[in-house]
């Protein structure tokens, strides 16, 4: 089977609400799309390049789509394969979404649902003041979540009233993901986490920066819960030195992040081969990456995903869309996902498309 056409595109989704990070809010997902075809059949891969969050960049990003689109035409999967290779070590998340093509195409076990398979989801919670925030946590409850989200690393003090207001309301009907996205240094790190009350709260994600190993550690150290690392994570080597901090007890990872689909799975069982507990997905992806994570995590998973940005999208990327049913995500057996064309053309920004070259 060889690649007949290739197309690299990005798209802009906006979002029913802002997502407040400490970063920055986002108003809108903007992925890079890949589109295989081959031997009949159609393969899709997804990746959002967040600016800040990876020292991939856009430009760097975009420019080895359009090599691996120009070149893979008339290659073999295999072939194919070989030239995202290429470029993973430098850029995992457009390769990703290029390996994901092309798994898609191949038919990757992980992908074919064999049964009927449900992911429950986490939600984020971004309201501040208690009566607003009963109104948001009884609706997400309502809605069968279970475990929220709430983003930290802002401001230690404010963050620490708001979690324990966040606590109040909650009143143990959901469990608590703090995330500080890399906003605190050390010291005002130590200053939250120390102070938490550990009751109802899972973890504490990234307090400092992604190569701030020592502060990491140090905040780890006076956590009253434990800490999970995202963004100083990349690969095994990464996994291997979490692995050796005190009360680093989550290691979170992505598809963008690993690239392949085995090669994610593959870093989840080392996770938990060093004692740490693994934590599965992109809240900034549309439904190609969702989906793909989702599969995963069936096999791979067994706590709350964290693939739940298609549900922030106003519209849908798919024709038969992700079905979403009692606070996670629903595969039907036999579920495979099928791009809508118009809503592609409806919210594209860039394209370029390759064919096989003439003999």
């Amino acid at each position: 089977m060889k690649v007949e056409y290739a197309a690299v595109r990005q798209v802009a989704f906006p979002l029913t609400v802002p997502y407040k990070l400490s970063t920055g809010d986002k108003v809108m997902f903007d992925p890079y799309v890949v589109e295989i075809h081959a031997g009949g059949g159609v393969g899709w891969g997804e990746c959002m390049v967040s600016v800040g969050y990876t020292t991939e960049s856009r430009a760097d990003s975009w420019q080895a789509l359009l090599d691996m689109g120009r070149r893979i035409p008339g290659m073999t999967l295999a072939q194919a394969r070989t030239v995202v290779d290429g470029h993973a070590a430098r850029l995992p998340g457009v390769c990703s979404a290029m390996y994901g093509a092309l798994d898609m195409l191949a038919g990757h076990a992980l992908l074919q649902v064999r049964e009927d398979a449900s992911v429950p989801l986490l939600a984020p919670c971004q309201e501040d003041e208690e009566h607003a925030l009963r109104d948001e946590i009884g609706q997400l409850v309502e809605q069968g979540f279970r475990t929220l989200k709430v983003k930290v690393g802002f401001d230690w003090r404010r963050d620490l009233e708001r979690v324990q207001r966040i606590q109040r309301v909650a009143a143990g009907r959901a469990t608590l993901r703090l995330d500080a996205n890399r906003g605190y240094d050390s010291a005002d790190g130590i200053r939250f986490a120390s102070r938490l009350d550990p009751a109802g709260i899972e973890l504490f994600e990234q307090p400092c920066a992604s190569d701030d190993w020592t502060g990491n550690a140090a905040v780890a150290e006076r956590s009253t819960v434990p800490v999970m690392l995202d963004e100083s994570i990349y690969g095994v080597d990464d996994i291997d030195r979490a692995g050796a901090i005190p009360n680093v007890g989550y290691v979170k990872l992505k598809l963008k992040k690993i690239g392949r689909l085995d090669d994610l799975c593959a870093a989840l069982g080392r996770i938990r081969a060093l004692g740490m507990v693994p934590v599965l997905g992109d809240g900034v992806s549309l439904e190609i990456a969702c989906w793909m994570e989702a599969c995963v995590a069936v096999a791979a998973i067994d706590n709350a995903g964290e693939m739940n940005g298609f549900l922030k999208a106003r519209e849908r990327l798919l024709e038969n869309p992700l079905r979403f049913q009692d606070g996670g995500i629903l595969l039907p057996a036999g579920y495979h996902p099928t791009v809508d064309r118009a809503a592609l053309r409806d919210h594209l920004v860039q394209e370029q498309a390759f064919h096989t070259p003439p003999r």
